[in-house]
């Protein structure tokens, strides 16, 4: 499969009224804003179009939106933030579901410190071992260095207790200024594999894009690009919420795409990693600018 490589969102943004971003790998890296993304979302925003930032953070869209001021990216930018954690904790709280009302309340949270304002107004226990808890809310490691090992002995003892997982970010790595990092995902794809019941929430699932589309008042979503840079997540699940989408080579596949350096990305690398999976963007962009 053969996909443009294109030189930013200026052309294709006259096709779209609206447009679900990634937050890090396409807008920033957990450190800056990336290059150009700035003055692409100003562009888009001038140019009237709707703008919905949509993140895999396992956080409330509130705190989403404070963390992203702290590192250069202003509230003027766009119009709505949604995440995976904002999700996950609506979930929690409404308890609307059948996997959801079956939750006890004492918790053990796998997360790190910056991760604790998921727990508020929630009601739950929060318990420190496995033997005590009714369920695991699962936002992460709590280093970045972690690795899984780390916590599979935590993880086993959950198993022998049957304890169902919530994962409020199912992305398996982020980028974290120029290093992989381990995400929750990775922990629940482990947990899932060894036959634990785990409820995911975010990219790629349906659900957080059909709030997104509320957000944004767009009926078409032929007229909504979205944009990411993680082809299990972003691409694939822009595919089945209907959706265009544009691949940032420059993300967490960059290595993979051989953009080693200064490189300009391998499309034939990018060809054979679309065919693989079954991914359908209509461009492939080295990073997202104007």
């Amino acid at each position: 499969m053969k996909v443009p490589l294109i030189g930013g969102i200026a052309a294709l943004a006259p096709r779209y009224d609206g447009f679900i971003l990634d937050l890090w790998g396409v807008v920033h890296d957990g450190v800056a804003p990336l290059p150009g993304a700035l003055e692409c979302l100003d562009t888009l925003k001038a140019a009237g179009k709707r703008i919905a930032l949509l993140s895999n953070a396992p956080r409330r869209s509130d705190d989403v939106v404070e963390r992203i001021v702290r590192i250069g990216i202003p509230g003027g930018l766009y119009h709505h933030v949604m995440s995976s954690g904002e999700e996950a904790w609506q979930h929690l709280h409404r308890r609307d579901d059948p996997f959801y009302a079956a939750l006890g309340r004492r918790c053990l949270h796998i997360g790190s410190e910056r991760d604790m304002l998921i727990r508020e107004g929630l009601e739950l226990e929060f318990v420190d071992t496995a033997e005590e808890a009714e369920f695991i809310l699962n936002t992460g490691p709590a280093g970045w260095e972690d690795r899984i090992e780390d916590y599979a002995p935590l993880l086993r003892r959950a198993l022998a207790g049957a304890l169902p997982m919530v994962c409020a970010n199912p992305d398996l790595v982020v980028m974290h200024g120029d290093r992989l990092a381990l995400c929750a995902g990775a922990l629940a794809q482990w947990y899932e594999e060894a036959g634990g019941q785990v409820r995911w929430h975010g990219k790629p699932f349906r659900s957080v894009y059909d709030t997104c589309f509320e957000l944004l008042g767009i009926e078409d979503r032929k007229r909504v690009l979205a944009v990411g840079d993680s082809l299990r997540t972003d691409i694939a699940g822009a595919t089945g919420a209907g959706l265009d989408s544009v691949l940032i080579a420059g993300g967490i596949h960059a290595e993979e795409f051989g953009m080693i350096g200064n490189r300009p990305p391998d499309l034939d690398r990018i060809a054979a990693a679309l065919r693989s999976g079954s991914y359908s963007p209509v461009g492939v962009a080295r990073s997202f600018c104007w």
